[in-house]
Formats: structure tokens, sequence, C-alpha cells
């Protein structure tokens, strides 16, 4: 991508953030102190963004600079990674290490489907943030809340899916085979 066609991007990138915070361009011309032709300009390409017009934008939408022009990603972990759909479920990738351990948010919409129970190299510790979760892992099937985890290996057969009628939200950290994650508990207060 050309630096002309990261220039392009940032007009309609800045008119769209300002239509979802619905945000008119005199509002906005009063948060930044630039007037509302120069935001009308820019939003429409006919003005070249600069450093001096994109930072007190960026201020204004409480988002960093990097949103507004699109910039590549670069190895940063703080970088927010873009979703991908898989067989109905939404993941978020939040590590990039090939051949390490990946860590992965995942959305699983409510469906009553069959489970299809698979088995892989690797090991996986699941950890749900709302909603619940259904895993059959070999003979047993639990359903496991917000708040509680689970960890087998994945040579197991297993398969996770959304119980009852709301979607269920985890965290997935998956490794190689033989890796370990130490996890310490208080111990239970008498």
């Amino acid at each position: 991508m050309t630096t002309d066609d990261v220039l392009a991007g940032v007009g309609p990138r800045l008119r769209q953030l300002r239509k979802e915070r619905e945000v008119t361009l005199a509002a906005l011309a009063e948060a930044t102190g630039i007037s509302v032709s120069t935001l009308s300009r820019l939003e429409s390409g006919l003005r070249k963004p600069s450093l001096e017009l994109l930072l007190p934008i960026a201020r204004a939408h409480q988002v960093p600079l990097d949103e507004l022009v699109g910039a590549p990603p670069v190895g940063d972990p703080r970088v927010r990674s873009r979703p991908v759909q898989r067989h109905g479920r939404t993941y978020w990738p939040l590590t990039r290490q090939p051949g390490g351990l990946q860590a992965f948010k995942v959305l699983v919409p409510p469906r009553q489907e069959e489970p299809e129970l698979q088995t892989h190299e690797g090991y996986e510790w699941l950890y749900v943030l709302s909603g619940r979760l259904r895993i059959v892992l070999g003979d047993h099937d639990l359903v496991i809340g917000a708040g509680e985890a689970v960890e087998f290996d994945t040579r197991v057969p297993h398969w996770f899916g959304a119980a009852g009628e709301g979607p269920a939200e985890f965290l997935s950290l998956f490794g190689p085979q033989g890796e370990r994650m130490h996890v310490r508990a208080r111990p239970a207060r008498a």
C-alpha cells in the first residue's frame, strides 16, 4: 500500500468515525478548534491530512492516531487484531507467535447443533468470560459459566459450543503438546 493510498483512506475513515459517534461537523469543530469547512474538506478528500489536523481529531474522538490513519500492524500486541469468522464463531487473535502459545478471544453464538468431536495435537485452556459454555470432552459433557475454566489435552475428542439461549464468550489458550500453563489458586478459607 502506497502513501497516497493510505492518505486517500483517511477522509472516509474520519467521516465514518464521526457518524458512528453521532457527532456533527459543528460539534467536532468546536471540540478541535478546526473550522467546519476544513473538517468537511478533510472528510471528502479535498484537503490533505496533516499531523496538526489529525492530532486534535484523535483527541476529540479519544482514539489512537493510527486508527485515523489506518496504519498497518507492526507486531505490537496492543494493536487490535481483526476478528476472523470460522464455522459461525468469531475469533480475535490476541497473540502473533506462530508455533508458540496462541491466545484467542472467542464468541460462540447460541445454536442448537450436534457436537462433532475432533482431535489434534496440542493442549488447550478455556476461560469463560460471559454466558455458558458446553464442553464435550471424551465421555464427559460439562457446562461451565463465567469465571470458570477447563484445560485439556486436545488429543482427547472434544467439542464446545454455547449452552442455553445466549452466546458464550471465552478466552482460549492453545499450545504445543506437552506445554502446560501453571495456575495457582488461593486455598479455600475454613
